[in-house]
């Protein structure tokens, strides 16, 4: 058995965007646009960024996000500013990132497993699929498995797929019902106000010009491939890979009565300490064959007062600490899985 290493990501703090999802008034009417009464009470968030942080160049389209919830339904809206729209995927489930893409991934537990990833194209073309654990960890993606009652729109202001249009963004609406996303979530449910869901989106951005009076890929000459595409989300993940569901942003699920506030808890900060202790292991075992006990020989080293128990064999290890109420422990293995007992 191979024992691998993982990319750590490269960020100074941890410390996700957050957003206070508020509960939709009446019945969403989807037709892709965000200028409607249904959207009104939504806040946006900050406009997306590189997906490895501020070590890159902020992104060159704007890109925004709007949430809402209501008892049957998660509500994403995005706003894509865009001078060149264009799409050619057509199939469901299609890889639909080989075109510009707006992306949306949920982990509702935030354990790291069993989480959700949907991609749309100009077109209204869906890809969803559910993925038992990230790549990183062995995982498959499952995509025969689809979002039952999906609805969705996309507005083009412009003209799609023609260069000479006078283009200025396209926007998309998704209503994801609870009850084709409640299978990974904590008692197989939707959300209490005041819980909060693991979320955070991508947008998928090609270098492309025209040719012959249609959009095409620019085409790098060293390797005769399409150049790699830019990657702009909303929460930063410090590397190039969206499946770190450990740092995608926190969604909290508010109502009226109480709009709510956010702060990471220090929970959220245990469960980071064991997630770097879980890189750390897993990069010295790819380099010594072997996970260890000893923390010290792992290099780690932390703000918070905690003191974590390993026990750690060739193949597998599990670290383990207290819930900051006592309440509990924190468990992490080898697989990235984390949760508490």
């Amino acid at each position: 058995m191979m024992l691998s290493g993982v990319p750590v990501p490269q960020i100074e703090e941890y410390e996700p965007k957050h957003y206070i999802c508020r509960r939709a008034n009446g019945e969403a009417v989807l037709d892709g646009r965000l200028d409607k009464p249904f959207w009104n009470k939504a806040a946006w968030t900050d406009k997306f960024v590189d997906i490895e942080g501020d070590i890159r160049p902020r992104p060159g389209q704007d890109t925004r996000v709007k949430m809402l919830w209501d008892d049957d339904y998660f509500y994403v809206g995005a706003e894509l500013w865009e001078n060149r729209i264009w799409a050619t995927l057509t199939e469901r489930d299609s890889v639909i990132f080989y075109d510009n893409d707006f992306e949306i991934f949920i982990d509702p537990d935030g354990d790291s497993h069993g989480y959700y990833e949907f991609e749309i194209n100009a077109l209204n073309t869906v890809w969803d699929l559910l993925l038992i654990k990230p790549y990183r960890d062995g995982g498959p993606p499952l995509d025969s498995w689809d979002m039952k009652g999906l609805r969705t729109a996309v507005h083009i202001d412009g003209e799609l797929n023609n260069p000479e249009a006078a283009n200025r963004k396209w926007s998309v609406e998704a209503a994801i019902p609870w009850t084709s996303l409640k299978e990974c979530a904590k008692e197989h449910r939707a959300p209490l106000p005041g819980e909060f869901w693991r979320v955070n989106f991508s947008r998928v951005e090609w270098q492309t010009e025209v040719v012959g009076g249609i959009y095409s890929k620019v085409i790098n000459p060293d390797t005769g491939k399409p150049y790699p595409e830019d990657n702009w989300v909303w929460s930063p993940m410090g590397l190039i890979n969206m499946h770190y569901p450990e740092l995608w942003g926190y969604v909290v699920f508010a109502d009226d009565e109480d709009p709510g506030q956010f702060r990471i808890s220090r929970d959220e900060r245990i469960k980071w300490e064991l997630r770097k202790l879980y890189y750390l292991q897993r990069n010295f075992a790819e380099h010594n064959g072997s996970y260890t006990e000893d923390l010290t020989r792992l290099g780690w080293s932390s703000d918070l007062e905690l003191d974590p128990e390993v026990y750690a064999a060739k193949h597998l290890f599990q670290i383990t600490a207290e819930a900051a109420d006592g309440s509990g422990t924190w468990i992490i293995r080898e697989d990235g899985k984390l949760w508490k007992e």
